[in-house]
Formats: structure tokens, C-alpha cells, sequence
């Protein structure tokens, strides 16, 4: 019989690609996983693993049974939801992990949410969108609050026969931040991009989501900085620009904190780029009522953030 601990593992290896790397996320030591994988090769009487001295990958019949691996757990997963969703009390741990402006915004929600419910715990972390979506869809925490800058991952998770729902909870708008002395703090006249060429401009590294938006509005608004700062972290950017050391164009969501000595400024029509905020759970997870009241409270909270929260936070895509 195949045991559950061990397709855990397969298919983390699966996601991970090598066996180190697997080792290093749950905690175990290289060779432990070696053998484990070994043991559920013999419990399925096929290779799974091409190993060689120095690599591992998996074979057809190791990347057909981490597929299978990925449903049969998420049946389990749905068999504890049914039990647990008969309990009268929401009850026990939920991991939840969010990009860090994200959590910034949602911590106070999700922390108002544990008041009525004394038996329910929360672990917020923060981490990069696509690695929480990884880690939603491995099984490592039970929600993700990720952010997308192509339009197209509800998209990809419906159609992709994914084992994920996807709740948009808002769309996330560009907007200028410059010190609250700065003459275009005014909130009288209209943002001129280009009046503000030579202005220092501060923006994220170059490759970065949130950079090639940046570069595009840019691009489409006729400026060219002469010269553009750069800077790991949103929260940074924002207190150097509070410090006066420069403008920047950053999502909303960053400035969420209520930093008092900057002034945030809409983009003039036509130039504003957004990027979209989703809350993801595993589809047998959404009904377990420790799940859903944390699910019920990012939902909350985006109808507070934005008009287009209101509307994007009332609905779910994913397998039903």
C-alpha cells in the first residue's frame, strides 16, 4: 500500500526538483528523503526516480504517480474539511503567507478575525507571490495572498485543472508617492509625469513585476528618468521617499501603512496599470471553518480597500 507521508514526498520533489532542495523545505536530511522515495519505489514496484551521481529526476511512471499523488492527497484533505466542518467551533491553526505589502494590509483583518474565535490560532508570513503559490499548492499553508501583474492567473488556475480556488480581493492600482512638501503633493492640479523628469526617481530592481510596470507607464506617459535609483522592498522605497530622497510610482498597497509624510497622488487617466490581489486555498481546504473564516476576512477587508475590491472580492474561480 502507498503510504501518504511518502506521496507528500513525492510530490514535493516534484515541485522542488531535487532531492536537496526537498530536504531543505521539510526539515529532514538529504538522505532521509533518499530513502523514503526509496521505500515508495519498492510499495510501487516501479522506478520513480532516474538517479544518477549527480542528479535525481523523476521517470514517466514517477511524474504519473506525483499527479495522482497531488489528487489523493487533496481527497484526504477534502475527507478532514467534511469532518472538521461539522464542528461547532472554528477551532486549531491556519498558515496563511502573504507578499510583504499584502500583509502590511491584511494583518489588522485577519487579527480582528481570531477575536471571536479563541480556539483558532494564525501564522502570517511573508514570502514572494509565486513562492506562496507554491507553498498553497504543496500543502505547506493553508492560504496565499498573491499578486499578479499579467492579468491571467485565475485564468491559468481555472483552466489548468488545478487543485486551487482563486478569490480576487482587489486590483491594486500604480500611484505616484512623493515627500508630503513636494510640489506635486498639491492634490489641485493634475499629475504631469513629465514635469517630473528630472526629478530623483526611485523604483524596484530592474526584472522585477512591480520595476517593468513601472517602466512601462513610463514609456507610455513619454518620460525617461535620467536617472532611476534602485531598491529591494517596497516599504524601503517608501520611507526613503518620505525622507525626501525621491519620487516613485508604486502600487497603493504599499503605502498601506499610513506613512504621514508622503502624499500619494492618482495617475492621470489612461496610465493607470494595476496589478490584481488574490487570496488562494486549496479546493477541499475552503469549507473547513478555520479556513473559511480567514477567507471570509481578507474578503472583508478588500471591500474596505477599494471600489474594485468590493466587486472583485464577492467571487471564487477554481474547481467547485
Amino acid at each position: 500500500m502507498l503510504d501518504l507521508h511518502r506521496l507528500r514526498l513525492l510530490t514535493e520533489f516534484a515541485a522542488r526538483g531535487s532531492i536537496a532542495k526537498t530536504a531543505a523545505v521539510l526539515g529532514y536530511t538529504p538522505s532521509a528523503v533518499s530513502q523514503q522515495l526509496a521505500v515508495l519505489e519498492r510499495e510501487a514496484g516501479l522506478a520513480l526516480l532516474d538517479r544518477t551521481a549527480r542528479r535525481a529526476s523523476l521517470t514517466d511512471a514517477g511524474r504519473r504517480l506525483a499527479g495522482h499523488a497531488e489528487r489523493i492527497l487533496a481527497m484526504v484533505e477534502e475527507a478532514e474539511t467534511d469532518l472538521s466542518a461539522r464542528a461547532a467551533e472554528p477551532a486549531g491553526r491556519v498558515v496563511a503567507t502573504a507578499f510583504p505589502s499584502a500583509a502590511v494590509a491584511f494583518a489588522p483583518a485577519l487579527a480582528r478575525s481570531l477575536r471571536t474565535h479563541p480556539r483558532l490560532t494564525l501564522v502570517l508570513r511573508q514570502t514572494p507571490a509565486r513562492e506562496g503559490l507554491r507553498q498553497v499548492r504543496s500543502g505547506e499553508v493553508d492560504v496565499a495572498i498573491v499578486d499578479d501583474w499579467t492579468g491571467r492567473l485565475a485564468d491559468e488556475i481555472e483552466t489548468g485543472g488545478s487543485i486551487l480556488s482563486c478569490y480576487h480581493l482587489i486590483r491594486d492600482r500604480l500611484v505616484l508617492v512623493v515627500p508630503r512638501t513636494h510640489r506635486a503633493a498639491d492634490p489641485g492640479p493634475a499629475v504631469d509625469l513629465r514635469a517630473l523628469r528630472h526629478e530623483p526617481w526611485l523604483a524596484a530592481p530592474a526584472g522585477e513585476p512591480s520595476r517593468q510596470a513601472v517602466d512601462r507607464l513610463l514609456a507610455a506617459a513619454g518620460v525617461a528618468p535620467p536617472a532611476l535609483s534602485e531598491f529591494e522592498g517596497m516599504s524601503t522605497i517608501v520611507h526613503l521617499v518620505a525622507r525626501g530622497i525621491g519620487i516613485a510610482i508604486l502600487p497603493r498597497m504599499a503605502v498601506a501603512a499610513g506613512e504621514r509624510r508622503v502624499a500619494v497622488r492618482d495617475l492621470p487617466y489612461g496610465l493607470d496599470l494595476a496589478r490584481d490581489v488574490h487570496a488562494l486555498a486549496r479546493t477541499a481546504s475552503v469549507r473547513r471553518p478555520s479556513v473559511a473564516v480567514i477567507m471570509t476576512a481578507l474578503r472583508a477587508a478588500a471591500r474596505t480597500m477599494s471600489p474594485q475590491g468590493a466587486q472583485g472580492a464577492q467571487g471564487a474561480r477554481g474547481p467547485q
